[in-house]
């Protein structure tokens, strides 16, 4: 399983807000294809298709705050991007066609 994976899992499952590390985070939102613009300590991120905006920031321990972690899983169920991360995982798993 990647750490992708892992990561969302542990996100989806809802358990552990309160321990993911604000850099996990960053990275799951980049891989969904969000649109970071930092200013001072807020990362916001947007997504075309997606009309809410996140705005996140790190704890003084380097985590993400849970409240933003529900938003994102909020974001994440809402807009079923769970299926990308699938797809992916699929076209990755077929062999090239090569042209002869």
């Amino acid at each position: 399983m990647s750490k992708i994976k892992k990561l969302l899992d542990k996100i989806l499952r809802g358990n552990s807000d309160k321990n993911i590390k604000f850099q996990d985070l960053i990275k799951l939102l980049l891989y969904f294809n969000f649109i970071e613009r930092i200013k001072g300590s807020h990362h916001i991120y947007t997504r075309e298709e997606i009309e809410e905006i996140l705005n996140i920031q790190p704890t003084k321990e380097k985590k993400a705050k849970a409240y933003q972690v529900k938003q994102f899983r909020e974001i994440i169920l809402k807009y079923k991007l769970m299926d990308e991360l699938e797809n992916s995982e699929n076209k990755d798993d077929k062999p090239d066609k090569k042209d002869d």
